[in-house]
């Protein structure tokens, strides 16, 4: 394994192709535009070109095998070929088997069941060269000859986690030149302008800070019978960290001695500069998990954390990845709920600091797996917070906005609201609580605000290559002005409503207090409402924006 030059060990094998080939985006944007022929007016996303999902309707079990054989037809159709494999890279070979849509009191049957991947290839018939149909032109295809939305079949979405100063749509996204948000963007043009100020260090963007007096003290443990609340983390990872310990962080899932999440060697809460140039500069995500996890250790230090790697080193997930990742995640929340905390893992509180926008998010043409899986969840009483976005936009992202579809809107997509643990959308304050962060994404959708700008959280040991701008040494010491990326001090400042969402989710851990291991989901239910209300109580104390 070799070392880099401050003596990290890097990947084994790490070249010039591991970073070159780890620095290629997944994603192609889909530039606004109405179809001509259904009329469906779509906005922009980014999403997989060659790939779509299919999920299967639990009303109809042969759904699944009707769509993917309409999708298999136009792809032939346009010069290419499918093949289909479920979510977890399972060839299915041939017509795919009868989908059975997962039995939901089965606690062993959820995850994702009845999900598959199309992917679309070359087709053997086409001549030599010849490219590959792009999804979005096959999706709008099979609605047109089915006269359908195709229910349940759908673009694989490209998630992104943002913190300030890494905006999905501009300098560090792979799909910046494409992108319709990226000439008017803020972001794109003048970085020292309006909510551009955040990016940089001194008006928000992330920079080391010294975090001096004791660090978050727990209580006594919890009694007989009582467990300690916990809150879960899909980001990037969590680093190593003297305020995160191998007691209150799990860094490690496993659902039937299996990993969940990410387990390549590209981590980068462990190596800080895997991508791009060898400029020397800290990769953009490096350490936003660990910096999420501090957040939660900070207002919630009786809580433990569960970190599972979702987001690579870019801070870019495929939406079949997050749904595998998060259909793992709740399987052992409902083991745990279902054997009286004999099995499984116990989830309080699940944050999602990324997200997405969908490009018909009104008329129901996307698969709805990512609400069902969050959905049971909740009903197993586990809080869902997720942060609304860092884009400067009132355009609703997903998942955060998955709470506020009503089921009789003519525009709505059947959601309808429930009595289970609540989905929490967070957006960001600025450090006086008396406005909101000019970055963060506001509407009707994002239902409370919290501190996001210029957050102080923990950070890895990363030492970049950008130093000092001035050294002088005297009386036998090093003197210098702040290296722009020495983490050693183990602590930094950033922003992004990625920094809000822990927050709120904090609080909900803080406000749970000590539950009952063997608690039912009935009341585990009742009491994660009771205290989601009181945190939203609390942040509602907190947030002075209100005109």
């Amino acid at each position: 394994m070799t070392e880099d030059a401050h003596g990290v060990p890097e990947p084994r094998g790490w070249t010039w192709r591991d970073r070159a080939s780890g620095s290629n985006r997944i994603g192609r944007t889909l530039e606004p535009s109405i179809d001509p022929d259904s009329g469906v007016q779509a906005f922009p996303t980014v999403y997989v070109p060659d790939r779509l999902l299919v999920s299967v309707d639990p009303d109809r079990d042969e759904a699944g095998d009707e769509s993917v054989e309409i999708l298999r037809e136009v792809a032939r159709d346009l010069g290419s070929d499918v093949r289909v494999a479920t979510l977890d890279g399972e060839q299915v070979d041939g017509p795919p088997p009868l989908l059975v849509p997962p039995d939901p009191q089965d606690p062993e049957d959820l995850g994702v069941a009845g999900v598959l991947r199309v992917h679309l290839t070359p087709s053997e018939q086409a001549p030599g060269g010849a490219g590959v149909a792009d999804a979005w032109d096959v999706l709008q295809a099979a609605r047109r000859r089915t006269g359908t939305s195709m229910p349940g079949v759908g673009l694989e979405h490209v998630l992104t986690i943002d913190p300030m100063g890494v905006n999905p749509f501009t300098v560090s996204n792979p799909f910046t030149v494409s992108n319709p948000f990226t000439v008017s963007n803020p972001y794109a043009t003048d970085p020292y302008a309006a909510s551009g100020q955040y990016a940089l260090p001194g008006s928000g963007g992330r920079q080391p800070v010294a975090r001096l007096g004791a660090g978050p003290v727990r209580g006594e443990g919890p009694g007989k019978g009582e467990r300690r609340p916990v809150v879960a983390v899909l980001d990037t990872g969590c680093g190593e960290h003297e305020w995160l310990p191998e007691h209150i962080v799990t860094r490690r899932l496993e659902l039937d001695g299996q990993p969940i999440g990410l387990t390549d060697a590209a981590d980068p809460e462990r190596f800080p500069d895997m991508y791009g140039q060898l400029d020397g500069a800290i990769d953009p995500v490096a350490g936003h998990g660990t910096f999420i996890a501090g957040v939660v250790r900070q207002v919630a230090p009786e809580a433990d954390i569960v970190s599972v790697r979702t987001a690579n080193a870019l801070g870019v997930v495929d939406e079949g990845t997050l749904l595998t990742t998060v259909g793992d995640v709740v399987t052992l929340l409902k083991r745990y709920r279902t054997s009286g905390g004999e099995s499984g893992t116990p989830i309080d509180v699940l944050n999602l600091s990324l997200g997405y926008y969908h490009e018909t998010p009104e008329d129901g043409y996307y698969s709805r797996r990512l609400y069902d899986l969050l959905s049971e969840a909740r009903k197993n009483g586990c809080a869902v917070v997720c942060s609304a976005g860092n884009d400067t936009i009132d355009r609703p992202s997903f998942p955060a906005s998955l709470w506020a579809w009503e089921p009789d809107r003519p525009d709505g997509n059947g959601i309808k609201p429930d009595g289970d643990a609540r989905h929490i959308c967070v957006g960001a304050l600025n450090p006086s609580c008396s406005s909101v962060a000019l970055f963060s994404n506001v509407g009707d959708w994002v239902q409370v605000y919290a501190p996001g700008a210029s957050v102080v959280s923990t950070t890895p040991a990363f030492e970049g290559g950008r130093q000092a701008d001035a050294r002088d040494d005297r009386y036998q010491r090093r003197r210098e002005t702040i290296g722009p990326e020495d983490y050693r001090g183990t602590f930094s400042l950033w922003s992004g409503t990625s920094f809000a969402a822990p927050y709120l989710a904090g609080l909900i851990g803080h406000e749970l207090g000590f539950p009952a291991a063997e608690e039912n989901a009935s009341r585990a239910v009742a009491a994660s409402r009771a205290a989601t209300d009181r945190a939203l109580r609390a942040a509602d104390v907190v947030d002075g924006s209100a005109l």
